[in-house]
């Protein structure tokens, strides 16, 4: 039940620098069981205010990590192949995008909000690009992606429809299965386009293309990470963004990677998230660091106030995703694992998710199963499809681990 979100961008937009930002190990984390990290997957972290301040308790954390009432919580990162005009038809490494593009619930797309690369990716003078081009032409990359496959097989899936041999929904979610769209997703889209599900025979391209916008919108839901923010002409180009509609984030990577390198340096302190820094010597720094430091404070807190990365990444789990955190744990008394580790497993989970989704989370045998849940602040019984809420504390009752 691993939740993944892909971060998009066209080259030279600091997709990357963003990511290797969005995933340094700047703090010392205990193992985690991650299973095999794909050479494109990395971990970021969530960062939310630990429950343990809420509940008054000292915490223990063993798969995430708490500093001063902050958890931050692993979670599931995938840089997408760059992308340029034409990746529907094959163009560059559109098919790798789209290969990629599969694994993610959400996308956080960074765009070049100084308009320093052009539409290709090639550096351009400053403010010569405009970035709603570069938000909008991945929209209709995807757009005319979704339509080509629906449209492949689209004689043959109306005539079966219309004879009654099968249901529209199922037979494009068979055809959209390796994007993880369901049945439910599909039926929901049609019927809000206002379509008709017994007659796509009358429907025309641009039926089927808005279609694919609205199923792409609620499968994929995207963000703007409008990068390199402290250049000139930034500001404005992200009101633009703004004013389109767009979830914009404000973000300047390059800001973001060098405090962390810094932080794991011991050079400064610094969580990702924060608003400001802290020198741990100035006199430890050279020249050319206070000059960069300096730099970051007036080009980037003083104006954004964050280097806008970590509210990002918490932005497309909790905004897109509507992604909340839950505590499993095994003695309810002491809210503690079996070692007496006090809140040690910190959950990301999808909205809706029911007691035995979180069982399943943790191990696939404790979903099957599964007996029953307690609320461990209320001290209630909770069934199988009792949903969860942002900060329960959860115990998992099942069969041969009762107590």
């Amino acid at each position: 039940m691993d939740v993944i979100v892909g971060i998009i961008g066209k080259p030279n937009t600091g997709k990357s620098t963003f990511f290797n930002a969005a995933t340094l190990s700047g703090v010392p984390m205990a193992d985690y069981p991650f299973t095999t990290i794909k050479p494109n997957r990395g971990i970021g972290y969530l960062r939310v205010p630990c429950v343990c301040r809420i509940l008054g308790v000292t915490d223990n954390p063993v798969n995430s990590l708490c500093v001063d009432g902050n958890r931050f919580i692993p979670v599931n990162l995938v840089d997408i192949a760059g992308l340029v005009p034409g990746a529907s038809t094959g163009r560059g490494l559109g098919n790798k995008f789209l290969d990629d593009v599969r694994q993610a619930d959400a996308l956080v797309h960074v765009v070049d909000a100084s308009g320093s690369t052009d539409e290709e990716g090639r550096v351009c003078s400053h403010g010569s690009h405009d970035p709603l081009i570069d938000v909008e032409f991945i929209v209709q990359e995807f757009d005319l992606w979704l339509k080509q496959i629906l449209t492949k097989d689209w004689q043959r899936i109306s005539r079966t429809v219309e004879a009654g041999a099968g249901k529209l929904g199922i037979l494009l979610a068979e055809r959209l299965s390796g994007l993880a769209i369901s049945e439910e997703i599909i039926t929901d889209c049609i019927d809000a386009l206002g379509l008709k599900a017994d007659r796509p025979a009358v429907w025309q391209d641009s039926d089927i293309l808005a279609l694919c916008g609205v199923i792409r919108s609620r499968s994929k839901p995207t963000l703007v990470a409008a990068n390199k923010a402290d250049l000139p002409l930034a500001r404005e180009n992200i009101q633009r963004m703004r004013e389109k509609g767009e979830l914009v984030i404000p973000c300047t990577a390059e800001a973001e990677l060098l405090l962390r390198r810094a932080a794991e340096k011991k050079i400064i302190n610094y969580l990702p998230g924060d608003v400001t820094f802290g020198n741990v010597d100035q006199g430890t720094l050279s020249n050319e660091q206070k000059a960069a430091l300096e730099m970051v404070t007036e080009k980037v807190f003083e104006i954004w106030g964050s280097t806008g990365v970590q509210e990002a990444i918490n932005s497309a789990f909790q905004k897109l995703l509507g992604a909340i955190v839950v505590y499993p744990v095994e003695d309810e008394t002491k809210m503690a694992d079996k070692n007496g580790n006090v809140l040690p497993d910190a959950y990301v989970i999808k909205s809706g998710s029911t007691a035995r989704d979180l069982a399943n989370a943790i191990h696939s045998d404790l979903g099957d199963s599964f007996l029953y849940a307690i609320d461990v602040r209320k001290g209630t019984r909770l069934g199988a499809d009792h949903l969860l809420k942002d900060n329960d504390v959860v115990k998992i009752l099942a069969a041969g681990r009762r107590g």
